[in-house]
């Protein structure tokens, strides 16, 4: 079952969030963290498949504070806009919105986790520093770097392409060598290779990753 719910987040501001729930009873919960085309159909979609894995899934409209509504493909205007948005963007106020979705799944009882990809995967990063999840998933984040210094609270895994035009090997080195406690996988793919659809997707990278995925929330969630 999927429906849309409002969240609060501390400093008074309302989004939207898309949940789905698997008619079953649930012990764990994911918030999942939007690349920058918003809530759009792919989004949606892995709400949708981990909802079908056992968990209640979130997915907060970080853009709502820009404009609500935002669904936007990954190409031609649909990309400009989202440039263009992103722009307007301010992860501090986002920190909150994912804050609000975490309060959510909360008040079910359950433990949670963050998983993100692109924008949301750097999200997921700070997620795992700053708030009261359990554990947190990170794709392909291109500004992980930047945050460095904000060492992850609970346990963490991150995924990269290995033909990343946006992430250099550098950025995933760093990571490395600062955390070698965190594990890091790259596949033989460019970025966004799990965002099914779009001319980045590679599915034998995107399966390996969502199998690594479930295995690791599933051992620091349930």
């Amino acid at each position: 079952m999927a429906e849309i719910v409002q969240l609060h987040a501390k400093d008074g501001h309302t989004l939207d969030a898309y949940v789905a729930q698997p008619g079953i009873t649930i012990t764990t919960g994911l918030v999942i963290v939007q690349e920058i085309f918003g809530v759009n159909a792919h989004i949606r979609g892995v709400v949708e498949r981990f909802a079908e894995d056992g968990f209640v899934v979130i997915a907060p409209a970080l853009f709502d504070r820009i404009e609500r509504g935002v669904e936007l493909e990954d190409e031609g205007d649909g990309r400009q806009r989202a440039m263009a948005l992103q722009q307007k963007f301010k992860l501090e106020t986002a920190m909150d919105d994912i804050a609000a979705a975490v309060e959510w799944l909360r008040g079910l009882n359950v433990n949670v986790g963050v998983v993100g990809y692109c924008l949301g995967g750097t999200l997921a990063w700070l997620s795992a520093a700053r708030l009261p999840i359990d554990a947190a998933v990170g794709y392909y984040g291109g500004r992980i770097t930047q945050y460095l210094d904000e060492r992850p609270k609970v346990p963490i895994l991150l995924h990269f392409g290995e033909q990343d035009q946006h992430i250099p090997q550098s950025d995933i080195d760093a990571i490395t060598k600062k955390y070698i406690e965190v594990p890091i996988f790259t596949y033989p793919a460019g970025h966004a290779f799990n965002r099914d659809g779009s001319a980045g997707y590679d599915a034998p990278s995107a399966v390996r990753a969502r199998a690594r995925t479930l295995a690791f929330l599933r051992e620091h969630l349930q």
